[in-house]
C-alpha cells in the first residue's frame, strides 16, 4: 500500500457496529472484489469491494469475510485469505501472513480460503437467517455477473430454505457517517488533489495537451501516496466543457478558451472529488468572469444548504432556483420564462442538467439517496455549473463538503477557486 496503514480500530467500530443491527442466529457473508481481466494476459490494478475494505481495511483478492450472531462466540468474526505461498509470491509478490491480516483487520479468527466451504456449512446450519451483499448503489448497474452475484446464486441454491436478507441498506446506513479515521483520509485525498491544481496551475498554457495535464495531476496524485485516481479524470477544454463526462482528454489547449478539470485523489480507498475550470491563457475573459462569478455565487450559497436536516432533493430545489435567478441575470433566460412553471425546467436545464451533489466516502459516488435526511459526520460534494454551449464554453465548481452539528466544512477550502487567485497563480 502507498498509504500510511490505517489503525485496525477503525475496522473493529465498523464490524461492530454492523454486528449490532444484525438478528440474532444470523450471519454475514461479504466477499472481496474479483480480479478484472483487462486483455489477454493482464488483470486490471485491483481494487477492493468498498463494503469489505470498510468491514476489514483488507485489500487482497479472493478472501471473505464471516460474520455471526448468536452461534459460538469465535465464529463471531472470521476472515478468509489466501494461504501465502512460494511459487505465487515469486509471480505476483507477496501475500498477506495471518499475523498481518490480524493486525490490519482487529480479527483474531483467520482462516485460509481452503477452509471456507467446510466452515460455511457449519455456520450457515446454525443460523436461521443469512445476510448476503451486492452493489445497491442507484447510479451503478453492470451486466457483469461479478463475485457477490455469482456467490447468492451458489448459496441460495445449496441451503434454499434460509431466510435471506440484504446487507446492504444496514452497510449503507453505516457507511453514510463517517468515523473520525475516514474524515481524516478524506481530507489527505482532498489535501493531495489541491497539491495537484497548484502544479497544474503552474503547467497550463496555450498549446499543451489535455492529457499532459492529467498526466502532471497523476504524478502530483502519486508523489503523495495516493492511489491514483478516485475517478477517471475530466480534463476538457473548449467546447468539451459542456461535455458532462467527457474523458477522452487529447485535445490541444487553446488560446482564449477555458479548461474544466474534474478530478480526485483516492487516498486509503478514500475519494477527493473537486472541479475547477480556468482560463488557458491565465486570463479570463469579461463574459467567462461574469459566468463562472454567477457559479461561484450559486456554490458559496448551495454550500450553506449542506447541514443537517436536509436532503439532495432538497438542495437540488434550491440550487434549481439560485441557477435560474442568475441565468436571467447573464441574458441566458427570461423573467417570464423562469416564471412559467411548466417552462422553467426545460430553460433551466439547457445551461444546468445535473443535480448539485452526491454522497461520498469509499465510492466517489457513494451510498446514499436523494432522499436521505442528511446528519453531522455525512459528507457530500457541492457543484453547481452553468453550460453556455451556444458560446463555446461551460463551467462548473466543485468542493467536498462535511456536514456537522453546526453547519458544515469545507475540505477542499484550501483549493484556490477566487478569479483573482486564480489568475494570480497562472502568471507567477
Amino acid at each position: 500500500m502507498k498509504y500510511s496503514q490505517i489503525k485496525s480500530r477503525l475496522f473493529i467500530k465498523n464490524r461492530n457496529k454492523l454486528f449490532k443491527l444484525l438478528k440474532n442466529k444470523s450471519v454475514a457473508i461479504i466477499n472481496s472484489n474479483d480480479e478484472m481481466p483487462r486483455n489477454g494476459d493482464q488483470t486490471f490494478p485491483y481494487r477492493q469491494n468498498s463494503d469489505f475494505f470498510y468491514l476489514t481495511g483488507i485489500e487482497q483478492e479472493k478472501s471473505v469475510l464471516i460474520i455471526s450472531k448468536g452461534y459460538k462466540k469465535e465464529f463471531e468474526e472470521i476472515l478468509f485469505i489466501l494461504k501465502p505461498e512460494k511459487t505465487l509470491e515469486i509471480w505476483e509478490g507477496h501475500k498477506l501472513t495471518k499475523e498481518e491480516a490480524k493486525t490490519i483487520s482487529g480479527i483474531d479468527n483467520i482462516k485460509y480460503i481452503s477452509e471456507f466451504k467446510m466452515i460455511l456449512q457449519e455456520v450457515m446450519l446454525a443460523s436461521e437467517t443469512v445476510y448476503l451483499n451486492k452493489n445497491e448503489n442507484p447510479k451503478f448497474e453492470t451486466p457483469v455477473p461479478y463475485k457477490d452475484i455469482r456467490f447468492i446464486n451458489e448459496i441460495t441454491e445449496k441451503f434454499p430454505l434460509h431466510n435471506y436478507e440484504r446487507s446492504a441498506p444496514l452497510l449503507t446506513e453505516l457507511r453514510l457517517q463517517k468515523e473520525p479515521e475516514e474524515t481524516e483520509l478524506i481530507q489527505k485525498a482532498c489535501n493531495i488533489t489541491t497539491k495537484a491544481f497548484h502544479r497544474i496551475l503552474k503547467f497550463i498554457k496555450p498549446g499543451v495537451q489535455e492529457y499532459e495535464i492529467e498526466a502532471e495531476i497523476t504524478a502530483e496524485f502519486l508523489r503523495n501516496g495516493a492511489g491514483g485516481h478516485a475517478y477517471q479524470p475530466i480534463i476538457a477544454s473548449g467546447k468539451d466543457n459542456c461535455v458532462l463526462h467527457y474523458v477522452s482528454n487529447d485535445k490541444e489547449c487553446k488560446d482564449g478558451d477555458l479548461i474544466l478539470m474534474d478530478f480526485g485523489a483516492e487516498y486509503g480507498n478514500y475519494a477527493a472529488d473537486t472541479t475547477r475550470t480556468v482560463p488557458v491563457s491565465g486570463k479570463f475573459t469579461d463574459r467567462q468572469k461574469e459566468v463562472y462569478n454567477a457559479v461561484l455565487r450559486v456554490m458559496k450559497k448551495a454550500t450553506l444548504l449542506i447541514k443537517p436536516g436536509n436532503t439532495i432533493n432538497k438542495v437540488n430545489e434550491e440550487v434549481n432556483r439560485l441557477i435560474e435567478k442568475e441565468l436571467v441575470n447573464l441574458g441566458l433566460a427570461k423573467q417570464n420564462e423562469i416564471d412559467n412553471k411548466e417552462k422553467r425546467d426545460s430553460v433551466r436545464m439547457k445551461y444546468f442538467m445535473h443535480g448539485n451533489s452526491h454522497f461520498m466516502g469509499l465510492d466517489v459516488h457513494d451510498v446514499g439517496t436523494k432522499d436521505t435526511v442528511f446528519k453531522a459526520g455525512m459528507l457530500m460534494s457541492c457543484e453547481p455549473g452553468i453550460y453556455v454551449e451556444e458560446e463555446g464554453f461551460g463551467i462548473r465548481l466543485e468542493n467536498d463538503i462535511l456536514v456537522t452539528e453546526n453547519g458544515q466544512i469545507d475540505l477542499l477550502a484550501d483549493e484556490p477557486i477566487e478569479i483573482e487567485d486564480i489568475e494570480r497563480l497562472m502568471n507567477e
